[in-house]
């Protein structure tokens, strides 16, 4: 237990570390972060850090997303729901069957552990890419989507990720039941981000209100 606080220590360190140097030498801190990650992976010697899933989905992921959801335009994201709808949901699923396929025929590998590998996978990260986007000055349409295909490809690659787990695990796959399943929890989640996100809208409101009359006071 000890040593396991001590290379905790040891990643905050060098994430510091790695965040001061990225600021001093004007680099995007996500690629130093990678480059740094791959190297005290390869040190020998130090224990291994498991994380539970629990702790990623619902300490770690949540307040990277909502981050970016609050600096997002409601406007914007509406404007170009289409192509954020296609990259968020087609691009993964299309993205996820890819791999299956490629590990299937290539790597040998069962169709339900090629489904999982591949919804593993098929997410791309939303903090890093807008990170290094920002500094290249692309357009802000662009900006946007890839903003807007963030904040949602990870719904959908959680889905597909429990359905292999399923098949993985039963040795079984109705694709008739895992659609209806799949179209019920995105419009579940759809309405529970909808309530989520009205009443945090409120709760700003409320905070502001009240720290607008106390500087009255």
């Amino acid at each position: 237990m000890t040593a396991i606080a001590q290379t905790i220590l040891l990643m905050l360190a060098v994430l510091a570390a790695v965040a001061i140097a990225a600021k001093r030498l004007n680099i995007a801190p996500s690629i130093l972060l990678v480059v740094a990650g791959v190297g005290m992976a390869l040190v020998p010697g130090l224990p291994e850090v498991t994380l539970a899933p629990e702790l990623v989905l619902l300490v770690i992921l949540p307040p990277l997303i909502y981050s970016a959801g609050v600096s997002m335009s409601w406007r914007d994201f509406r404007f170009n729901l289409r192509p954020i709808a296609l990259l968020a949901f087609g691009c993964v699923l299309f993205t996820t069957c890819a791999v299956a396929a490629a590990a299937h025929y290539l790597l040998k590998f069962d169709w339900a552990v090629g489904f999982l590998l591949g919804a593993i996978v098929s997410p791309p990260d939303v903090v890093a890419p807008l990170a290094i986007a920002r500094r290249l000055g692309l357009p802000r349409r662009l900006m946007v989507v890839l903003e807007g295909e963030g904040l949602a490809n990870d719904a959908t690659a959680l889905i597909l990720y429990r359905f292999a787990v399923v098949a993985v695990s039963t040795g079984a796959f109705a694709p008739v039941q895992a659609a209806g399943t799949f179209g019920a929890i995105v419009v579940g989640e759809i309405a529970y981000g909808i309530a989520v996100g009205w009443l945090s809208l409120r709760l700003r409101q409320w905070r502001a209100s009240r720290a607008s009359r106390s500087r009255c006071r």
